[in-house]
């Protein structure tokens, strides 16, 4: 048996109860070594054997899960975050199937998750915005033509990108020609739940300086959106003069 497990946003006490015991319980761990956090590792019994992916192909990951499976092995394969953004949880499962591997998957908090508990933040204000756009610029993998930066950020919406901290001149720009003002708020959260966190607020205009002036170039997401930093209307969750099902009026 094979399990995905997402590690969640850094600290190693965010993973999830069900991918703590199964880490605990693998054979063969095959970990996102640049991005988790190696204390995970920790939860492992001591005859687990490791492998980092970071220095493997997907053939090369595939191949160890093939020699795992045949000695009858418990695999974990454990990725940063949550398996469905910005993983590669697909096409090892294509290939498992393809194989008759059976697998699982468990989710992970994911770091758009970890970065708004830094931040103290909700993504989702009443009057302000209620959409999230998940989203990353196009560097060396492209993205849809019609998934541009500019083009999303036409909604207004809280934005959330993802593998862009080194471009933040070209996102500060493409979100600007996409109609957010220049002093929009936003921030910059590096390594979001880690021991050496930075949260940095600044403006969508002021992107690009705030990530120099902080000397962060990779590993952070960047959000935008007036719900960082705007008056909004208080929910009708615990209005006293909106009735729901469990409160009368």
């Amino acid at each position: 048996m094979v399990d995905f497990v997402g590690a969640g946003c850094g600290a190693p006490d965010l993973i999830t109860v069900r991918g703590m015991r199964l880490i605990e319980s693998a054979d063969v761990i095959i970990y996102a070594g640049s991005l988790i956090n190696k204390e995970l590792l920790g939860y492992a019994k001591k005859d687990c054997a490791f492998y980092d992916s970071a220095r493997l192909t997907l053939d090369g990951i595939i191949d160890i899960i093939k020699r795992a499976e045949s000695a009858g092995l418990h695999t974990v394969r454990l990725q940063t975050g949550d398996l469905s953004l910005y993983g590669s949880l697909r096409e090892q499962a294509e290939r498992l199937e393809e194989l008759g591997i059976e697998y699982r998957v468990t989710p992970g908090v994911s770091s758009m998750f970890g970065a708004a508990s830094s931040l103290k933040a909700e993504y989702t204000l009443p009057g302000v915005s209620q959409s999230v756009i998940v989203t990353r610029m196009a560097g060396r993998t492209a993205v849809p033509a019609t998934e541009r930066i500019s083009s999303l950020a036409a909604h207004g919406c809280t934005m959330v990108i993802f593998l862009s901290a080194g471009m933040t001149d070209k996102v500060s720009k493409e979100l600007i020609s996409g109609g957010f003002s220049p002093d929009t708020p936003a921030a910059i959260v590096y390594r979001a739940t880690w021991e050496d966190e930075k949260t940095v607020r600044c403006t969508v205009g002021t992107l690009h300086e705030a990530a120099e002036k902080n000397g962060i170039s990779k590993t952070a997401l960047i959000i935008a959106g007036n719900a960082l930093d705007s008056a909004h209307e208080l929910s009708k969750l615990y209005d006293k003069d909106f009735e729901t099902g469990y409160r009368k009026i």
